[in-house]
């Protein structure tokens, strides 16, 4: 077992990261793009958490719950669709799989911008008749926290919780997380993330034994000392920037030596591309996120070159 509040003594073995579970496979962020994980040799799963209009941790990426539930269907009369506007109870009704199915009958160009790049054997290999009868049965419910740590208990697998900002309660969601995580036993086995380096420092207010991870879609100047400053185990860039020449995306390879040096994980997001994966690697990132763990795992399971 791989602990995550020792980042001085890195896995030797890259990790794998499911984003938002197996999401290329299955609804995201439920039950069962999770378990999904586990089929692709996933160290790791990576979600999100927000609290419910009663206080109650639940995973969901979205501030807005239109993309992934039926809310506009169960819930037609109300104005407003942001999750903190709903409780457990209410949360706990909507469906959060047939969206998935439906994307997949669309055209891939179609599809959300993930979903277009799924293709057509990897739909046949991965996804099941049985599996798309149970996304589509209206049975495929929003977890809360405890349920997905409970999973990640039972399949071995550790658990990256990206913190959401919130309008209000940040601390609350932040004492509610940890306080969980602690009761349950899995201070070794969880990473704590967030864009919001604030409530980093809110965790670590509270603790000093559940990792961290800086989250960012910017370069950091004076990243060792943020990091430093954050006590960061881990630091999480976005695998692509913008060649500021030409104006186009490129991979971004910025601050991965200087973390890596530090004896920080470097775990990159949200990467899809095997040949962008393999540069990423021997460059020295420590984890791909990715939509499609089956392909980090293919090129995990190969010798890396960049020829």
């Amino acid at each position: 077992m791989i602990s995550l509040r020792m980042p001085s003594n890195p896995p030797a073995s890259i990790l794998n990261i499911a984003h938002r579970g197996a999401r290329a496979f299955a609804p995201e962020n439920t039950l069962a793009a999770f378990e999904k994980a586990q089929a692709f040799a996933c160290q790791l799963f990576e979600m999100d958490v927000r609290l419910s209009k009663d206080g109650e941790l639940v995973v969901c990426h979205d501030e807005l719950l239109t993309r992934c539930t039926d809310v506009k269907a169960k819930f037609p009369n109300r104005d407003s669709h942001f999750i903190w506007d709903y409780s457990l109870d209410e949360l706990s009704t909507l469906d959060a799989g047939s969206w998935y199915v439906a994307e997949l009958l669309l055209p891939p160009p179609l599809r959300q911008t993930y979903l277009q790049a799924l293709t057509e054997d990897e739909l046949v290999r991965y996804v099941s008749p049985q599996d798309l009868s149970d996304y589509a049965s209206g049975e495929i419910r929003l977890p809360t926290l405890q349920q997905t740590l409970a999973l990640a208990q039972r399949t071995g697998l550790m658990v990256n919780i990206e913190l959401k900002s919130q309008p209000s309660g940040n601390q609350v969601l932040v004492a509610a997380v940890v306080k969980l995580v602690k009761a349950m036993g899995m201070t070794d086995r969880v990473l704590l993330s967030s864009f919001d380096h604030s409530l980093l420092v809110a965790v670590r207010a509270l603790t000093d034994t559940i990792a961290t991870a800086v989250l960012t879609a910017d370069r950091l100047e004076g990243l060792t000392a943020y990091l430093q400053k954050l006590d960061a185990d881990a630091y999480h860039p976005n695998g692509y920037g913008v060649d500021e020449a030409t104006g186009k995306p490129q991979l971004n390879f910025f601050g991965i030596t200087e973390a890596r040096e530090q004896g920080r994980l470097v775990n990159v997001w949200t990467c899809n591309d095997e040949d962008d994966m393999r540069q990423l690697i021997a460059a020295g990132a420590s984890g791909i996120i990715s939509d499609f763990p089956n392909r980090v795992q293919a090129v995990l399971s190969a010798p890396l070159s960049l020829a």
